[in-house]
């Protein structure tokens, strides 16, 4: 099927297909890539590219030096490779005419609202200017709790972050398979997903290289944030020819995951992009309903128990009676005020509490139903 390009793509390129599944960087390679790249954006699509390479880069750039496994020594090499990597962008976009801008992020610029918001201000002026975007994860600094862990998860936070309609995980495999291809030589590409679920997840194991520090599995995450924001996803071989122009076209390339519903206000964006949750909440079979199929407001009355301990302001989790999730929201009310208030109508919140933030525990415009 051949469709009209989207008008905001997003293009992960993973380690693999940066070098070839050698360990330097394939700049002849990256030439062809940003040349579709550029022809795109001279068409009107506007594109921000999340890169990896940057400890690749840097080991390159100090001539393979024998280092220990420590997180410094990682640190060190993403410091030095940062720089050579974005030299390379900016050398290869020039011949196009263009310029990059570098955006490094961690998970606490997602977290917090406010950076949130000035990450997303800082990306659509580069926009607006014409000048491509370049986001990596800022590992010369990041430490386990502040990471996003990988590019393709940064990608899917970074497509949210910018709106995008389509976001492209270009990787060393042709896409999602019923078997894992390296085993099972029968095994048939998946062309089409309306729905990640647990069986999705379990084909997709722990597939991944070396070189990288994603596999098909955390491209399965980042595949089912960014279609719950409304961005269609699709899974390629990043060295497949035309790959980034044919898969704007719609053409039948990898594995394509379409987007579960209209895309969501910047608001409820961050809530699937931002904090990880403080906390859950269980909920009954009927508060499941309204929340889900009435998109209602969750009321005291629904809430069967609070797990963890967090204030007014937090994210949590939502589950029906199972355990499964269902939704995530912004709680305004702290947790020992739910437990409080938890199977009481919400007339009676400000007798119990003594007063009141309102009759919903959380309001429908702070709520991402999953």
């Amino acid at each position: 099927m051949v469709r009209q390009a989207p008008k905001r793509v997003v293009v992960k390129l993973g380690t693999s297909v940066l070098t070839g599944g050698t360990t330097r960087l394939d700049r002849a390679h990256m030439v062809e890539l940003v040349r579709q790249m550029a022809r795109l954006h001279q068409a009107g699509v506007e594109i921000v590219l999340v890169t990896s390479g940057a400890i690749a880069a840097g080991r390159e750039h100090l001539g393979f030096p024998e280092l220990s496994d420590s997180l410094a020594s990682k640190q060190m090499l993403a410091a030095v490779g940062q720089s050579q990597l974005i030299q390379a962008w900016e050398q290869l976009f020039n011949l196009y005419g263009l310029h990059v801008g570098q955006i490094l992020l961690t998970r606490a610029d997602l977290d917090d609202r406010e950076r949130y918001l000035n990450a997303r201000d800082t990306l659509q002026a580069l926009l607006d200017n014409r000048i491509i975007p370049v986001i990596n994860e800022n590992d010369a600094v990041a430490i386990a709790e502040i990471k996003v862990g990988d590019n393709d998860n940064l990608s899917a936070l970074a497509a949210l972050l910018a709106q995008a309609d389509l976001l492209l995980l270009l990787t060393d495999q042709e896409g999602l398979y019923d078997a894992d291809p390296r085993k099972h030589p029968d095994a048939k590409l998946i062309p089409e997903v309306a729905r990640i679920d647990d069986a999705l997840r379990a084909l997709a194991g722990d597939s991944g290289t070396s070189l990288g520090t994603g596999g098909m599995a955390t491209k399965l995450q980042a595949a089912d944030v960014a279609v719950r924001a409304g961005v269609e996803v699709v899974v390629a071989a990043g060295r497949r020819d035309g790959v980034i122009e044919r898969l704007c076209r719609g053409e039948a390339v990898g594995t394509r995951f379409l987007p579960q519903h209209s895309a969501l206000d910047s608001r409820k964006r961050w809530i699937l992009a931002g904090p990880p949750p403080n906390g859950s909440l269980q909920l009954d079979a009927g508060a499941v309903r309204a929340l889900c199929q009435q998109g209602s407001s969750l009321l005291a009355k629904g809430i069967l128990k609070v797990e963890g301990q967090f204030l007014r302001g937090a994210t949590l989790v939502l589950t029906d009676p199972d355990g499964k999730p269902v939704a995530r929201g912004i709680a305004r009310y702290g947790a020992s005020e739910i437990e409080q208030m938890r199977g009481i109508h919400s007339s009676d919140i400000e007798t119990t509490l003594g007063f009141s933030h309102g009759p919903a525990v959380i309001h429908r415009n702070d709520l991402v139903v999953l």
